[in-house]
């Protein structure tokens, strides 16, 4: 039986989509350009950086960000806030507490994605993020890490992403039951794949969670 379900952050419960905007923006190159990149890298198998090194070869990302920062110390830049939550978050995670099951946030994120997500107020018994664990998505160890904090066995871990490379296959190693999120270029092209189907549960959006988990 499963008794928690922990998710993924980025196009699981956040749409990057003005977080990429803005990206585009910072760089001077047209938005299209720059999310129509995003979906090659993910029709391709490729890391979304890969995007930085096609629009501007050469460019260290790293620095950049350091430069956006002291340009615009006030702003947003590659964050997020409560305007780029989902809008089937909140209700989804009440109604899965609701009917008994934990709800936790892991996925892979910077350090100051913890607080942004804190900042929310959102009905979850925890949220950590890869840069406090020094652990990122796909390693076992991540996976570990969360039936470590979830203090359960995996098998009654639900894991709830948007990708079948760092969520679904990795999960599913781990003993734990992935549900894969069709959101996101990720999410759409990855549901198309033949693992997805084998291994995941595939949904359209977090509102059928409560009854596929944990049904009234």
């Amino acid at each position: 039986m499963i008794k928690a379900v922990v998710f993924d952050v980025g196009e699981t419960l956040i749409d990057e989509t003005r977080i990429w905007s803005r990206w585009a923006d910072r760089l001077g190159v047209p938005r299209f350009a720059m999310l129509g990149l995003l979906g090659g890298m993910a029709a391709m198998d490729r890391p979304h950086g890969d995007a930085f090194a096609l629009l501007r070869p050469g460019l260290d990302v790293d620095a950049e960000m350091a430069a956006w920062a002291a340009d615009d110390p006030d702003g947003l830049r590659e964050n997020f806030d409560e305007a780029d939550l989902y809008p089937d978050v909140r209700p989804a995670f009440a109604e899965l507490r609701r009917r008994g099951l934990a709800v936790i946030i892991a996925g892979n994120q910077p350090p100051q994605a913890k607080a942004a997500l804190e900042r929310m107020d959102l009905p979850v018994d925890a949220i950590y993020t890869s840069a406090e664990w020094g652990i990122e998505k796909p390693h076992p160890s991540f996976f570990a890490k969360v039936a470590e904090v979830a203090e359960l066995a995996p098998a009654a871990i639900c894991y709830v992403g948007d990708r079948v490379d760092n969520d679904v296959l990795p999960s599913t190693r781990a003993g734990m039951k992935p549900v894969l999120v069709r959101r996101g270029p990720w999410g759409y092209l990855g549901s198309e794949k033949p693992e997805a189907a084998r291994h995941a549960t595939i949904v359209d959006g977090l509102e059928t969670l409560p009854d596929l988990l944990r049904p009234a």
